[in-house]
């Protein structure tokens, strides 16, 4: 007989009621039984069975609960994780996982000593968009790639989200924090570490007062890559841009999951589930010829059912410690290549 983990939700915003809540809902390894959050309404109108408590506390020292997603505003991340933890409960966190690789390595090594699972919330790695180029880089399609490029944006002035604490100064805010950890993970999956990190970190939106702009290169022997996301793109740029020694792939366009369960849909009710529009395929160019291509589906559940073997038979979580150091390091390079202009060794 399969184990059933109790999970609980800190936070009920985007990422606990869009993305998380409706994995869990449908999922039959996972019981989603409480929720703490300062939206009492909203944990009612998503599921009336699910229990409401006002404080993390409250949930981190009920002794059902196996798992916990910390879904909360970043700066709290790691305290709210290390008290999860200290609760012997497994822990998922949103991105940033932590606000620096010394916070970083210090959740993890906690993790190790109370025999938890401590992992990350990496869901792009699902996204259709990327499980296409995946899907082209192991096939060979491009020849030896020499050049990728991801890009991120949005179109997201001051004015439009006055009240976001998104958008409010202090540590870990920004976009470098809220899309950076996406695109850098990616990279990271696909070329692993890199020699080298240069960045440039901007406010470019007039009144906003934290970082909205970002552009990251990622220095290997073999091939130049780059991460870039801006808050005021009205038109969004090519998503990917790769090219190699055989041919290039370039892709517009979003992962169309994110936009179906902010209306409601459950991934069991949609099917098939995270297929994207025919117009935002990708294109590939080689042979004298461009060819449209079928964008893989995308899909976030592996992402859970990978955690529930991880926590119940001990398999390797897909986002691994090393990712989440590399990742976190990665994150305080760019910001100290940012203030110091230099390109710094990894």
């Amino acid at each position: 007989m399969s184990t059933m983990i109790q999970v609980g939700l800190v936070g009920f915003g985007l990422s606990g009621r869009y993305f998380h809540a409706p994995f869990l809902s449908v999922n039959p390894r996972f019981h989603l039984k409480k929720i703490a959050s300062s939206r009492p309404d909203a944990v009612r109108a998503f599921d009336a069975s699910i229990e409401w408590v006002a404080t993390a506390d409250e949930l981190f020292s009920d002794p059902s609960i196996d798992l916990v997603f910390i879904c909360s505003p970043n700066e709290t991340h790691v305290d709210y994780a290390r008290q999860a933890l200290e609760h012997k409960k497994h822990v998922v966190i949103e991105k940033p996982f932590a606000l620096s690789e010394q916070d970083a390595h210090q959740l993890l090594e906690l993790a190790q000593k109370q025999r938890c699972v401590a992992t990350a919330y990496q869901n792009r790695r699902w996204d259709s968009d990327f499980l296409t180029v995946k899907r082209l880089l192991n096939e060979g399609a491009l020849g030896s790639l020499v050049e990728f490029e991801s890009r991120y944006d949005r179109f997201s002035p001051v004015s439009l989200r006055p009240q976001s604490w998104k958008e409010q100064p202090g540590t870990g805010r920004g976009n470098l924090y809220n899309l950076g950890p996406h695109l850098l993970d990616q990279a990271l999956h696909l070329f692993g570490k890199p020699d080298t990190v240069e960045a440039t970190i901007r406010i470019l939106r007039p009144d906003s007062l934290v970082n909205d702009y970002f552009d990251i290169k990622l220095g290997y022997s073999d091939k130049a890559v780059r991460v870039k996301s801006s808050l005021l793109a009205y038109y969004n740029q090519p998503r990917y841009s790769l090219h190699g020694t055989d041919g290039s792939f370039i892709k517009t366009g979003l992962d169309a999951q994110e936009e179906r369960l902010r209306v409601d849909l459950l991934p069991d009710e949609a099917a098939p589930w995270g297929l994207e529009p025919e117009d935002r395929w990708g294109t590939l160019y080689r042979d004298g010829r461009a060819e449209k291509i079928t964008s893989e589906p995308g899909n976030y559940t592996p992402f859970y059912n990978n955690l529930y073997e991880a926590i119940v038979n001990g398999a390797e979580p897909a986002i691994s410690p090393t990712d989440i150091w590399q990742l976190a390091r990665i994150i305080d390079l760019a910001v100290m290549s940012s203030e110091t202009q230099r390109t710094i060794p990894f």
